[in-house]
């Protein structure tokens, strides 16, 4: 497998399997009225973070990298103060992440070093894509911690063994063990 297989391989996996299901793991973890919940009045609420992930990869990869049509308030993402609730939040952000494995799933190596402009900044395919993933790594931490602040003790993801830690996100999963 080349760097560019590699590298797009990676990508697709975090984005359709271990951070949707660690947010899984979250959303049904969290008490109701906690998803738009916010810790003090200059943070995100899990809603907001729910949101704001489907308009981010709306725009870079389904609007940027694939090349649709694409209409996003970036700003009205993160000034909403109630709306669907987790699950219903979570579902549209699945869905727009296989529709983004589908435009990834179709690119080549020669297509990571295509220019494009998304939010008028200069970038290549590569660059957008690796946005996205470490975008979408830094939100999912945000989510985990606000879940372990509003329900302690409900989620944990790896259990410390002999010095390792294992995780444990993937069971009740179709993934049979976590890549490395």
């Amino acid at each position: 497998m080349s760097v560019a297989e590699e590298f797009l391989a990676r990508s697709r996996y975090w984005l359709t399997k271990e951070y949707p299901i660690k947010l899984r793991h979250c959303v049904e973890a969290l008490p109701v009225q906690a998803v738009w919940s916010r810790p003090n009045s200059t943070s995100n609420s899990v809603g907001n973070l729910l949101v704001h992930l489907t308009g981010n990869v709306t725009e870079w990869i389904l609007g940027g990298v694939g090349g649709g049509q694409i209409t996003r308030y970036r700003a009205g993402e993160f000034a909403q103060q109630e709306g669907a609730d987790a699950r219903q939040l979570l579902d549209n952000l699945e869905t727009v992440l296989r529709e983004a494995d589908a435009v990834l799933g179709a690119l080549t190596e020669s297509d990571l070093d295509r220019t494009l402009v998304i939010q008028e900044r200069q970038t290549t395919v590569l660059s957008a894509v690796y946005h996205v993933v470490e975008h979408f790594s830094m939100h999912t931490g945000q989510i985990i911690l606000l879940t372990k602040m509003y329900a302690p003790g409900k989620i944990h993801f790896y259990e410390d063994a002999g010095g390792l830690a294992r995780p444990t996100w993937h069971r009740g999963t179709s993934l049979d063990e976590a890549p490395h």
